[in-house]
């Protein structure tokens, strides 16, 4: 369900720049009704209100991050309308957006990408924690021109507060969260403290996290891939090699002026993890990060500001085997930059102008190092453009990438360079027919180039067991999408709903040639897949809605419902890994001092498979509770305590390589306590 609204203040200071005037007015065009939705900022650098916005999009708060389970991104989000988690691991787990992953799914920190290896492989972890942000903001689909034609799929970017935005009120703000989970073991702590006087401010936030094995409701390999390989089903009782160990922190501070600011902050992120794939191996990664950012506020003149950011990371990623030696090591360094010029906003009109730059070197060491060393250049100009004349209005958007990835292949002789030229557009329409009620029309044109594992793999990929090989003349992925948007806010209803459809041109896919290979170091035979391009197909919806049943003053009992669905299919028959439908719903009471709910959450079968190494997965249903006290009057204080999978069904996510060997985890009893001032 769609998390509470954050005050405009906290806002700003997540979304790392001032809304201003320009932002203001979109909420706002003249006479328009007012829109009781967050502003987003990651769709459109001067910021959409989510009632107002054509294309879907989802907000967590600090509010809620601070009682949210102590989990890596993809599991953290899953489940909210149209995503899901890769699975892989507790350690190792990324957003999967209407069935689209890895480097269709753009993952971002402030808005400049995390310059890590996450989209090389599932099991490689993403370089960030939820726990270190005060907000997240999440984008379903295509409609994303100024995050360029790799995000096709969809953003979400976390945001957080490291670079100081603003002067806290009375000098000093932050938040400290602990918490304690049953299923495995695990303890978490996060603090946060910003503090400024004058024209400074400083911010140092930490996180540590520490799980052990946790409990699965079943035997780990499942009842379809024992009857299908002959295999015995022991029951363990815990998912081997499933712990996790994650420590980050990070230290940030910025002048902050009557006309903007500017600041630099430094992240340090140590992780390490089993990878369930294989029993006895395990991950250790290291992410050092440096970022900058500021913005100038004009006082007249055709742009309101301009606004810059730019990070710089170092990545090392050293996959460790049984005896503790290490493996396989892999290395991504790099940086990325943006600069956007936010227009004045003029009589509903509001646009921005921008170019986006990035240069990462990725490299691959060892045995099973199945990509070789890759260069990657790309360069990024966009505008979009937002005219809301009150009933109605239009929005727009125009993007040019050029894209360069050089590398030997494996076994090669010599580098091979692969250029791109993409484009990439969009345009939308959008009436208020009556109070509360907004319906949108978008048609979006995006082009993505190939991804370096795309182009240049080779090799046996152990995570997804199988031998992958890339294909060096694959073409720019393109793809054409239209959707339809309502949202309805009036009375004791609202709701939200997103229909699409995609038509791609190139579809990137990855399918069995019907070959095996040896792979000597594992005594293994492993079928090999090739990357090669077709038509396809995607289609679904997203809907949520929620009725309030009863009020008095700041008491509420609301029911509350969700439910997603897509349908993919290319030339060559379904697309791997696609999310079954699923139903959520929830009885929710909400107070001043009290909140809690109940949720069962239905996900159906997924027989529509991609080949034969792809097996069904059965449908299940989970029972969820929560509560929240806030005892004390300033409510700064807020206890929380959380039950998943009450029932202990076994269950396994559809989209995961690992579901026919690692369930998803058994009954959980979550609690904590969390301190914001």
């Amino acid at each position: 369900m769609r998390p509470s609204s954050v005050s405009r203040s906290l806002l700003m200071a997540a979304a790392g720049s001032t809304i201003l005037a320009g932002a203001a007015a979109a909420q706002s065009a003249p006479q328009a009704p007012a829109e009781l939705g967050d502003i987003i900022v990651t769709g459109a650098p001067y910021g959409i209100s989510q009632r107002a916005s054509v294309i879907a999009t989802d907000v967590v708060d600090e509010q809620t991050l601070a009682t949210a389970p102590a989990a890596s991104l993809g599991d953290m989000l899953s489940g909210r309308p149209g995503i899901r988690s890769t699975d892989f691991a507790p350690g190792a787990s990324r957003p999967v957006i209407r069935g689209l992953s890895g480097p269709r799914v753009q993952v971002l920190t402030n808005g400049i990408g995390l310059i890590d290896a996450s989209s090389v492989s599932p099991d490689h972890a993403v370089a960030t924690d939820p726990a270190e942000a005060n907000r997240i903001e999440i984008i379903r689909g295509p409609a994303t021109l100024v995050y360029g034609g790799s995000a096709i799929g969809g953003v979400v970017n976390v945001l957080d507060d490291r670079i100081p935005t603003e002067i806290p009120e009375g000098g000093v703000s932050g938040v400290v969260s602990t918490q304690a989970s049953s299923v495995d073991d695990g303890r978490s702590a996060f603090g946060r403290v910003t503090v400024g006087s004058g024209n400074f401010a400083f911010n140092v936030d930490g996180v540590k996290r520490k799980t052990d094995d946790y409990d699965i409701p079943a035997p780990a390999i499942s009842a379809r891939r024992a009857a299908a390989e002959g295999l015995a089903r022991e029951d363990t009782g815990t998912q081997p090699n499933s712990y996790t160990d994650l420590e980050a922190w990070g230290v940030g501070g910025s002048y902050i002026g009557d006309k903007g600011f500017v600041g630099v902050s430094y992240k340090n992120t140590d992780s390490e993890y089993g990878t369930v794939a294989e029993e006895s191996v395990f991950i250790k990664l290291n992410q050092k990060r440096w970022d900058a950012r500021g913005e100038y506020r004009f006082d007249s003149g055709p742009f309101s500001a301009l606004r810059g950011s730019y990070g710089h990371a170092d990545y090392t990623h050293t996959e460790f085997e049984a005896v503790g030696e290490p493996g396989t090591i892999f290395n991504s360094d790099g940086w990325e930059g943006r600069a956007d010029l936010v227009q004045r906003e003029r009589n509903g009109w509001n646009g921005a102008v921008g170019v986006q730059a990035l240069s990462r070197n990725f490299e691959a060491i060892g045995e099973e190092a199945f990509v070789p060393s890759v260069k990657i250049d790309e360069l990024g100009l966009y505008t979009v453009q937002r005219l809301d004349l009150g009933n109605h209005g239009f929005e727009g958007g125009l993007r040019y990438d050029r894209r360069e990835l050089s590398g030997t292949p494996i076994g090669g002789a010599s580098e091979v360079t692969r250029e791109f030229d993409n484009w990439s557009a969009s345009a939308a329409a959008f009436i208020r027919p009556t109070a509360g009620l907004f319906l949108g029309l978008s048609l979006a044109h995006n082009e993505r180039a190939p991804s370096e594992v795309e182009l240049f793999a080779d090799g046996v990929h152990i995570a997804t067991a199988a031998y992958e090989t890339g294909d060096l003349t694959l073409n720019s992925e393109k793809v054409t999408t239209l959707e339809g948007t309502a949202h309805y806010d009036r009375g004791r209803f609202t709701g939200d709903l997103h229909v699409y459809h995609s038509w791609y041109n190139g579809f990137i896919d990855e399918r069995p040639t019907g070959d095996q290979f040896y792979f000597e170091e594992e005594d293994e035979f492993f079928p090999i897949y090739r990357f090669v391009q077709t038509d396809a197909k995607f289609y679904g919806f997203e809907l949520e809605g929620a009725y309030a049943l009863w009020q008095d003053g700041d008491r509420k009992l609301s029911l509350e419902g969700a439910a997603d669905y897509v349908h993919a299919q290319t030339d060559f028959g379904p697309a791997a890994r696609i999310p079954p439908y699923s139903v959520t719903g929830r009885l929710a009471w909400t107070s001043t001092k009290f909140d809690a709910s109940a949720e069962v959450r239905h996900v159906g079968e997924q027989d529509r498979v991609a080949n034969e190494f792809e097996l069904p997965t059965d449908d299940y249903t989970l029972v969820n509770a929560s509560v929240a006290v806030r005892p004390f009057a300033q409510q700064n204080v807020t206890l929380f305590a959380e039950a998943r999978n009450l029932t202990d069904e076994e269950a396994r996510e559809h989209v995961s390589f690992l579901k026919d060997i690692a369930p998803l985890p058994g009954r959980n009893l979550r609690v904590g306590v969390a301190y914001r001032f």
